[in-house]
């Protein structure tokens, strides 16, 4: 058996507008490269605020190596900690979600407060300090009704993105939202391939027929820096939308790590239903008109969202394996609308619904060529894909950087 190739070894020489090698798609020693130098570093997409309406709620998720729990506390604020007991290691919360008073362990009942603090060990002994067994903290941050948490000891700035989804996301309220549904599925496909699917939408026409009946698919709308000559209809919705204080221009990280955009559905549509008309009767945060579009947003590695007038769709992606991928999907409404009075569930997620399924098919079908001893890194069109253009190099520029002096390209 052959050692595999390293990874910086394979970004080092990979070829430039052109799809990654082989093993960065599939190899385990790739995987675990990107568990380490980006998963565990960056700040990571939690989930809505949404999912934790009460003190006691809190939800899971498995990074890698690391299950965390997210919780609210009595205070009213949201914390993360690693979920594993500081007695034996049990996992405190085995479940995706849920409500607890306090955080118990289910092997010997050590108990925890909501703010990490160790409040009963049974029969420890005098000589038992508590208060050096809490447990530990993961960094979190909610910003503006979107958590996100950072494992790295030292998380990397924050405060620029923060404000500019304080600015845009804000007025979509999504502190007084709450989840109309929610959707896991696992997509059988490295996490890199989920990601550039969704950067392109060269694949629309011919993949996502619900979708495109309100998503525009021409390429310069959604330009990486905004369409470089805007067409008046951009412009208008723009002015249109800025004048209602709703920021619309696009504005990005320097190396696009993040982005926000706002864009106008087709034909005025209201929303990602299959009639064009908004799904909820009533609108979110103080979004003014029915047809304000999307406003897009997306963090590398692992979100992208849609905001509108009458819901929210928010996507989390995070890596199970090599070639495994899981995506949650949560819509999001007002909290005071009603399902049955408000907006019919059916006609609410069936856009994304369908679509998620749809692109899981295509990142599987897209990972199984890969997977052919066959596979050879194709050109991107930079007029489809310059999005995956520059997702591509924003990770192999973070690859090279954290891996070293290894990755020079080799002689």
């Amino acid at each position: 058996m052959t050692n595999p190739t390293p990874t910086a070894q394979l970004i080092a020489q990979r070829q430039a507008k052109h799809s990654l090698p082989r093993d960065l798609y599939c190899s385990e020693t790739t995987y675990r490269d990107d568990l380490e130098m980006i998963w565990y570093r960056e700040w990571l997409f939690a989930g809505p605020a949404a999912e934790l309406p009460k003190t006691g709620s809190f939800t899971t998720m498995q990074v890698g190596e690391y299950p965390v729990i997210v919780t609210r506390g009595a205070d009213g604020r949201v914390r993360a900690f690693h979920n594993v007991c500081r007695h034996r290691g049990q996992r405190l919360c085995a479940t995706a979600s849920g409500t607890n008073p306090k955080l118990v362990c289910p092997y010997h009942q050590w108990t925890y407060d909501l703010d990490g603090k160790l409040i009963f060990a049974r029969d420890m002994g005098p000589d038992f300090d508590p208060s050096k067994y809490g447990l530990k903290p993961v960094h979190c941050v909610d910003i503006a009704g979107l958590i996100f948490i950072c494992l790295a000891k030292i998380p990397p700035p924050i405060n620029e993105m923060a404000a500019q989804i304080m600015r845009y996301v804000g007025p979509h309220g999504l502190k007084d939202a709450r989840i109309a549904h929610s959707s896991t599925i696992v997509e059988r496909g490295n996490w890199k391939l989920v990601i550039e699917n969704n950067r392109e939408c060269y694949h629309c026409g011919g993949s996502h027929p619900s979708l495109c009946r309100t998503y525009s698919d021409d390429p310069s709308m959604t330009a990486m820096e905004g369409p470089d000559s805007a067409s008046p209809e951009i412009i208008d919705h723009w002015k249109r939308c800025e004048g209602a204080d709703l920021p619309s221009r696009f504005v990005h990280h320097p190396q696009m790590q993040w982005r926000l955009a706002r864009i106008p559905l087709l034909n005025h549509a209201e929303s990602y239903t299959l009639s064009g008309k908004a799904a909820v009767r009533q609108r979110m945060g103080t979004v003014p008109f029915a047809d304000a579009g999307a406003l897009l947003f997306f963090n590398y590695p692992n979100t992208w969202n849609h905001f509108l007038a009458d819901h929210s769709v928010v996507f989390r992606v995070v890596p199970i394996g090599p070639t495994e991928t899981q995506v949650t999907t949560h819509w999001l409404v007002h909290k005071d609308a009603v399902e049955g009075v408000d907006y019919d569930l059916a006609d609410l997620t069936h856009v994304w619904m369908h679509t998620n399924d749809e692109d899981r098919i295509v990142v599987e079908e897209n990972q199984a060529g890969i997977l052919s001893p066959a596979y050879e890194p194709g050109p991107y069109s930079t007029l489809q894909e310059e999005g995956v253009i520059q997702f591509t190099d924003w990770y192999c520029a973070t690859m090279a950087e954290r891996l070293g002096p290894q990755t020079m390209a080799a002689e």
